[in-house]
């Protein structure tokens, strides 16, 4: 069969995954159409995934973005790149590795879909409290000191920084009980977010994020806030989800 008849037939398979994303999280939304795309085996061992122009097209980002998403495949095993008249993106074959062997285990035990929803709402709702109670002095010293030690942290304690960033804003909200099922709730994602890789682009995202919040919540911009909070649970659910399918 020759390759533009091939490739015409692999878009076409890919029609109901790719559609353009959120500009809010670009990159990690992106990244998990192109990973179900490889789970789902809709591109098979072997073949070539479509064009960087078509893919960038269809999913409605910059070919940089496009290209680190790539990156991040590739660096997982998942994709390789052939340089030449017939070169491009290719699927490989690849073993289970046991991170994924253990996220498949944990994955078993949990109703992803649902802790996620449970994470943002507690989540966006105590962004909400938090910039209606105009944070002042020493809570506000404590948020930002709390954001401060996420920058520049190292890979191995981003994940445990961030998270006390987080559990801080819920406990900042003013009840006792939020704070509780909030870090309940984050317990039970930590544990699917350590069975997948840390990605630069993704923690440069988040930290903008991440100030952003803070800004909004010392501002006492209540909807400002909720909506950067939203926002945020979701490019981390739109990671999980593109790992998990």
């Amino acid at each position: 069969m020759a390759d533009d008849v091939r490739d015409e037939m692999t878009a076409d398979r890919l029609t109901p995954i790719l559609r353009p994303v959120r500009a809010g999280n670009g990159f990690e939304e992106a990244l998990e159409q192109v990973l179900q795309v490889l789970r789902l085996g809709l591109v098979g061992v072997g073949e070539r995934l479509p064009a960087e122009r078509e893919l960038a097209d269809r999913l409605r980002i910059s070919r940089v973005t496009l290209r680190e998403v790539l990156k991040v495949l590739q660096e997982q095993g998942l994709v390789e790149s052939r340089r030449g008249r017939y070169g491009g993106t290719f699927v490989c074959r690849r073993a289970e590795e046991h991170g994924e062997v253990e996220l498949r285990r944990r994955v078993a035990s949990l109703d992803v879909e649902d802790a996620l929803r449970f994470r943002e709402v507690l989540e966006v709702g105590a962004a909400g409290l938090c910039a209606e109670r105009a944070l002042a002095g020493a809570e506000a010293e404590r948020l930002r000191a709390a954001l401060s030690a996420t920058h520049d942290a190292p890979l191995g304690e981003y994940r445990r920084l961030d998270t006390l960033l987080h559990l801080t804003l819920a406990e900042l909200a003013g009840s006792p009980r939020l704070a509780a099922q909030y870090a309940a709730v984050r317990a039970e994602v930590n544990e699917l977010l350590d069975c997948i890789p840390l990605l630069v682009r993704n923690l440069e995202h988040s930290q903008r994020q991440h100030a952003g919040l803070v800004e909004a919540v010392l501002e006492g911009d209540v909807e400002g806030a909720r909506e950067v909070m939203r926002e945020h649970c979701a490019g981390t659910a739109a990671l999980l989800r593109g790992f998990l399918a």
